[in-house]
């Protein structure tokens, strides 16, 4: 179970990851079920270079051609274009151009503020982002989460996990009322708490 993001207002439809590949029918179908047309989608956001979180991007782009752009850190370009080999699964991407690089603390006008975050460890290139007007963490795969409760990241699939340490702490700084975890869905209940026995317990944090 994966939990893409979708956010939207009067200019744009806003996608934050794409699934694997084979998943863009089911992506419509969430766009149906929340009463959001597919074909008004403008944006795509990837918060990483994993598979199941590109994966759907090169079909997505191809058939809507530039009615959508594409948004990633400055440090996803190369891979995103397939000219360095992903870092897990060393394959090369299907090349997709990004069209707005972004980095760290960039605030988008997107559904009244997201501000991006910029957290690797999982990957290079992760970043979580943070919307400001509902105070919403969208994660990635920064934390994992079960039956609404937050956990730190899969350490299997975290090949830098001090700086993925370090990353969490960032989200210590907002103000936060909710979180949408990519495994593990939303969480409401004690964010700041948890994050904090989170970042306490991990044994790679130095003082």
């Amino acid at each position: 179970m994966i939990h893409p993001t979708l956010l939207w207002d009067d200019q744009d439809v806003i996608l934050v990851d794409t699934g694997l590949p084979g998943q863009v029918e089911v992506l419509r179908a969430a766009f149906q079920e929340a009463a959001i047309p597919w074909e008004k989608l403008t944006k795509i956001i990837i918060t990483h270079q994993d598979m199941d979180h590109i994966g759907g991007l090169p079909e997505i782009v191809q058939e809507f051609g530039d009615r959508v752009q594409v948004l990633a850190h400055e440090v996803a370009v190369p891979y995103l274009a397939g000219e360095v080999p992903l870092v897990k699964s060393k394959a090369l991407a299907t090349p997709v151009k990004v069209d707005v690089v972004l980095q760290d603390g960039d605030v988008l006008p997107f559904a009244g503020g997201l501000q991006v975050v910029f957290t690797p460890g999982h990957t290079p290139d992760h970043i979580s982002l943070y919307h400001i007007p509902s105070k919403t963490l969208i994660s990635g795969d920064a934390l994992t989460a079960d039956n609404g409760v937050l956990h730190s990241f899969n350490p299997a699939f975290t090949p830098d996990k001090e700086t993925a340490i370090q990353s969490i702490t960032k989200f210590q700084a907002l103000e936060l009322e909710s979180a949408i975890v990519y495994h593990g869905g939303v969480c409401t209940e004690n964010l700041q708490d948890r994050l904090q026995v989170i970042v306490t317990a991990s044994p790679t944090v130095t003082e």
